[in-house]
């Protein structure tokens, strides 16, 4: 026994420092608490394969920490110092030193270099609500989910919108035209309610909803009253007036809208009905999360009022674009702002140029601010009781990077204020870290670091379906390190509540993107949407939403085959009675997977594996190992995967739970045993398999 012992010390010594051992991240099992609070303790890990270390320090500032073994397994070494926080941001990284080597360990993994942009790093008190990481989303334009309520629906006619009447759109089917604004097909809150059961089924836990507060479009983010719920969505019980005759343009004469949105018994009985929806919702054990639009309004809006909706409105004052003297003035920047361009002045500031979409001015009137101050705490209060805000394009807020990050930190004071387990996400394109310092947004709709990598490998296309590239397809590599490098924009915890989808109401539905075909639906056609489809393609998709890091966000119908190109044709009805009932099936079986084990909602992340076509990665805590295998090619390939660097035990069995083919998918059961920690595997073409550690009481 003394000379086997004294061999294998010869052997360890011999052997080169093994990078792929080494792993540390901001997860429970690697920072202890995960989330600190300022003037706290943390223990910071990090783990090492059995070899001669040198010396690991933890360096955070000036600190050099050096790290002792606090725990050793079969295979690994786990090293640990505390770190003591003040109430400033605390940056670190490990140094290695292995015999006359030297190497740094951050958030892009190992290297000789040290790279400082890819510091770990705690911010002390920035703390997410535990419900939403990991937890599975479902978005809902609620127009196109299903029609609950037809007293409510748009008219022909009822009023006009960038210059046409609006259409209500009898034939459910129907494709969205290319311009779609204006056509209404009836869904609406009860359609929500009609389908919880569903959402329910299919393992929903929160419900996120693009705008339902009272506006003129479809897509509703051109707000015309943050207070209420839309009557269209909600109840009308006051339904006077005339729908426009044929040939006026005028909206003053559209008097059955002017009755449906300004009736104070239409708007009250509306929020009455979003109240009982969020206590139904609640009831069930779901969250919903509302989309907030406050960058701009729209040129419908009470505050403004350029179609003369409230002018003659009972109990309204007059907009900013009929008089000077209006009480909301200020809300709006004008380039001419003289007196004599009163009345309908039309020289307001509209985003991006947009005339039905005023940009509101905060930075000249702090009434407006405490106004939506007051709409942050509203909806997140009783009797409302939503659990969180989605905000709209909130990069742009503001006319100064400063004043948007002074606007978002007073929004997150007062939303937290109001319901401390709220939680704030953004829709943002670019490199969101700025915002994610703890002080504004909790995270944000993930495209950097999840839709575009994953669409570009199984597709080649880019999100909107305009751009195919060849090298980009399969391309293992790219996906990787586009992965490596845009998740490290964000702290751990904002990385599990991030938004993970597929498809949404601004891209064309992954469904779509499976053709690897460029297209619009005012080019191609809306039936090419749905030509040449790889459901195959899809399937692997949904395998890599449901087990990787973050908040699985399913886009209404994705889940039901939905196709379409990018918007408007991304916003088509959701297909009852003409479902894919086996995709619905397998969202089901993967959401169940995903809710059932801690390390997919909270666990640690790893690659594991790549080459053309083919990706392989782990998710893993102290005691469930899952590996996730994906094959995109149209050929069969064989993998030999290190599953040991997720920690499987030696001698243990894989389990694989799930897998999808180009003939569906299946759960039955089959173990798989690694060679020294080495799984081989022949997997099929346009495949995916979802393996986990064999129960250790099972064993």
């Amino acid at each position: 026994m003394e000379n086997g012992s004294k061999i294998y010390e010869i052997y360890r010594e011999s052997m080169p420092f093994n990078k792929a051992a080494v792993f540390s991240d901001g997860t429970a099992s690697y920072r202890i608490p995960p989330e600190p609070m300022p003037y706290e303790s943390v223990k910071i890990r990090i783990r090492t394969a059995h070899q001669k270390i040198s010396e690991v320090l933890l360096c955070a500032g000036e600190k050099r920490l050096s790290m002792t073994v606090g725990k050793t397994t079969e295979r690994f070494d786990f090293y640990e110092t505390d770190l003591y926080l003040t109430n400033e941001a605390a940056p670190y990284y490990f140094m290695i030193r292995f015999g006359d080597e030297e190497y740094y360990y951050t958030r892009a993994g190992v290297d000789t270099v040290h790279h400082a942009e890819y510091d770990f790093e705690i911010v002390p008190g920035y703390t997410i609500p535990d419900w939403a990481k990991g937890a599975v989303f479902y978005q809902i334009f609620v127009d196109r989910f299903c029609n609950g309520d037809s007293a409510n629906d748009v008219l022909d006619r009822e009023y006009n919108y960038i210059g046409e009447p609006t259409m209500g759109i009898v034939d459910w089917n129907r494709y969205p035209s290319s311009m779609d604004v204006r056509a209404f097909y009836g869904g609406d809150l009860a359609g929500v309610m009609r389908k919880l059961d569903y959402l329910q089924e299919l393992g929903v836990e929160v419900i996120y909803l693009n705008p339902i507060f009272v506006s003129p479009s479809n897509h509703k983010y051109d707000i015309q009253d943050y207070d209420y719920i839309d009557p269209h969505y909600g109840v009308i019980l006051k339904d006077e007036g005339e729908c426009l005759p044929e040939g006026e343009k005028s909206n003053k004469m559209a008097t059955k809208y002017i009755s449906r949105v300004t009736s104070k018994e239409n708007l009250e009985a509306s929020n009455a009905y979003f109240i009982s929806l969020v206590e139904e919702i609640h009831r069930r054990g779901m969250k919903v999360i509302l989309d907030g639009v406050f960058n701009h309004c729209g040129s419908f809006n009470k505050w403004l009022d350029r179609e003369g909706i409230y002018e003659e409105a009972e109990g309204y004052e007059k907009g900013a674009y009929v008089s000077e003297d209006s009480p909301y003035h200020t809300f709006f920047q004008f380039h001419k702002p003289e007196s004599e361009e009163w009345p309908y002045n039309a020289s307001y500031d509209g985003w991006w140029g947009h005339d039905t979409l005023p940009k509101l001015n905060y930075e000249a009137s702090p009434k407006l601010f405490n106004y939506i101050m007051r709409i942050a705490r509203k909806w997140v209060s009783p009797p409302y009781n939503v659990d969180g805000w989605r905000l709209d394009v909130a990069a742009d807020l503001g006319h100064s990077p400063e004043y948007n990050h002074y606007f978002w930190r007073a929004f997150r004071d007062n939303v937290r204020r109001a319901n401390p387990q709220a939680l704030i996400l953004a829709e943002h394109y670019g490199d969101p870290q700025p915002w994610l310092q703890g002080n504004e947004w909790d995270s944000v709709m993930n495209y950097d670091a999840f839709m575009e990598p994953v669409t570009w490998f199984l597709t080649g296309l880019e999100k909107h379906s305009d751009e195919y590239r060849h090298d980009m397809y399969c391309n293992s590599d790219a996906f990787f390190g586009a992965m490596r490098h845009y998740m490290t924009r964000f702290h751990t915890q904002s990385l599990m509540v991030a938004m993970n989808e597929l498809s949404n109401h601004d891209h064309s539905r992954f469904m779509t993107r499976t053709n690897h075909r460029v297209g619009r639906t005012a080019t191609s056609g809306p039936q090419a949407a749905g030509e040449g489809l790889n459901p195959a393609i899809m399937r692997e998709a949904v395998v890599i939403q449901m087990t990787w890091i973050g908040a699985p966000t399913i886009y209404y119908g994705d889940e039901a085959g939905v196709c379409g190109w990018t918007d408007p044709d991304n916003r088509r009805t959701y297909p009852w009675g003409h479902e894919d009932k086996g995709l619905i099936a397998l969202h089901r079986e993967l959401i169940a997977i995903h809710k059932a084990y801690q390390s997919l909602r909270t666990g640690s992340l790893k690659f594991v594996y790549g080459a053309h076509g083919v990706i392989g990665y782990g998710r893993f805590n102290e005691e469930e190992q899952f590996v996730i295998l994906v094959n995109n090619n149209d050929y069969e390939v064989n993998v030999q995967v290190s599953v040991w660097q997720l920690g499987v035990v030696p001698g243990r069995a894989l389990v694989r739970m799930l897998y999808t083919n180009t003939q569906g998918f299946g759960v039955d059961m089959a173990l798989y045993y690694p060679e020294d920690g080495i799984l081989s595997m022949r997997l099929w073409p346009f495949s995916s398999v979802v393996l986990k550690n064999f129960p250790e009481h099972l064993c």
